[in-house]
């Protein structure tokens, strides 16, 4: 399985009154890390769209383990969790740079649908798509 690494580091305007960061803050920072992921398999998310597909997200979730501060470097770990020809689940690990140490774990899922709002099947529609994809996951 192929594991992303996207490296971020807290502005103070990602912090709340007591200093740390604010939990809206890593689903941000899950959007970038799925950004850098897509970019891996040599396709970003504007070509993506120019084809047609676009990918709400349909569910979403994190689990905040310890905090992160300001002025911290943190790495996101993202891997696909699984992949179906309509819907796609990718993992999060925040994790701080240098100890390692877990600070949160989250999942997206979105889905593969047409302008119209219509599922898509990107197997069938976009074998290219799919293709680089399914390799992600299971490399």
């Amino acid at each position: 399985m192929y594991v992303s690494n996207t490296k971020i580091k807290v502005r103070y305007a990602e912090t709340d009154k007591m200093g740390i960061v604010h939990h809206s803050k890593y689903y941000v920072w899950f959007e970038v890390a799925r950004d850098d992921f897509i970019k891996q398999i040599d396709i970003t998310y504007k070509e993506i769209e120019d084809m047609g597909i676009m990918m709400p997200l349909v569910e979403t979730y994190c689990k905040y383990v310890k905090p992160a501060k300001y002025g911290d470097n943190v790495i996101i770990k993202t891997s696909i969790e699984k992949l179906s020809p309509v819907r796609i689940s990718l993992n999060y690990k925040v994790l701080k740079e240098g100890s390692n140490e877990l600070l949160a774990k989250g999942k997206t899922s979105q889905t593969f649908i047409d302008n119209n709002f219509k599922l898509i099947n990107i197997q069938k529609k976009y074998p290219n798509l799919w293709k680089k994809l399914s390799s992600f996951k299971d490399i």
